[in-house]
């Protein structure tokens, strides 16, 4: 037993600087087997909740850090055992410096990716707005979100921006929206007539949901101008601007039929004339 014992703790130099035991090494296997099941129960607690084409593209990233992390627990192990690895620290800490700095924003997307699938900020349907860019998300990839805008035009969003701006998720409470259209209509008008039109131009259109029911809200009065915005709920907000559209044309038929006129800007000049 001593011999064998012996024989396990017998280093064999690899290099100069660097030797080994077989104790080192079933120490080494050891730890990563216990590290590996640590890891499995992480990433199944992680993705519990996750969807199932989540949960497989969660697994393609957790896969490249659990080997990242083989490799640090390879290290630690070593130098705990006094294994002097100096120079596969120095080594190795110099190449992933040069990684990072080269591919620090191919990381930042990808860490941004695996946030999105872990809190589920993001979901294929939901209409985002981002940096002014509206579109319907079509696929959620780790480095990229797909979406295709309203004119039909694909949009690539880097995940990183979903850390670096604000996201507004116009579906996320549910797939209706509050919409709104704005007019103004001339002083003397009779503004009850007005918000029975509005009413009316907005209660018509198919696409829009009765419960709750069309909105008037008198805004201001302007400069030469009072201000009124007719608000409505849609099941479909992403195409908004087309019921929108509509209900102007609404507006502008019933304008004219109850002769309530929509103003332009109007202005006094007054010339004063000097006597010689």
């Amino acid at each position: 037993m001593k011999e064998f014992f012996k024989l396990l703790n017998k280093s064999y130099d690899l290099t100069d600087k660097i030797s080994i035991s077989i104790m080192d090494v079933i120490i080494l296997v050891v730890v990563i087997l216990i590290a590996s099941l640590v890891l499995r129960v992480l990433r199944k607690l992680i993705t519990r909740n996750l969807p199932y084409d989540d949960k497989k593209k969660f697994k393609v990233v957790f896969s490249y850090a659990r080997w990242l992390i083989y490799v640090i627990i390879m290290l630690i192990t070593f130098h705990s055992l006094g294994v002097n690895v100096t120079g596969i620290f120095a080594a190795s800490a110099a190449l992933l410096i040069g990684i990072g700095l080269a591919l620090q924003t191919l990381f930042q997307d990808i860490i941004s990716g695996v946030f999105i699938l872990i809190d589920q900020s993001v979901h294929v349907g939901d209409i985002i707005e981002l940096e002014n860019k509206v579109g319907r998300v079509e696929e959620i990839k780790l480095r990229t979100t797909r979406a295709v805008t309203v004119d039909n035009k694909v949009l690539i969003i880097p995940n990183h921006l979903y850390l670096t701006n604000s996201l507004y998720n116009w579906t996320q409470n549910g797939t209706t929206t509050r919409e709104s259209v704005s007019v103004g209509v001339a002083y003397g008008s009779d503004v009850q007539l007005v918000k029975k039109l509005l009413i009316q131009a907005a209660s018509m259109h198919p696409d829009v949901i009765n419960d709750p029911p069309p909105m008037v809200l008198f805004t201001d009065f302007g400069d030469s101008s009072l201000n009124f915005k007719v608000a409505f709920t849609l099941g479909d907000s992403f195409n908004a601007r087309i019921p929108s559209s509509d209900i102007r044309f609404e507006i502008d038929r019933l304008f004219r039929e109850n002769n309530v006129s929509i103003p332009f800007p109007q202005r006094d000049i007054h010339i004063i004339e000097k006597q010689k």
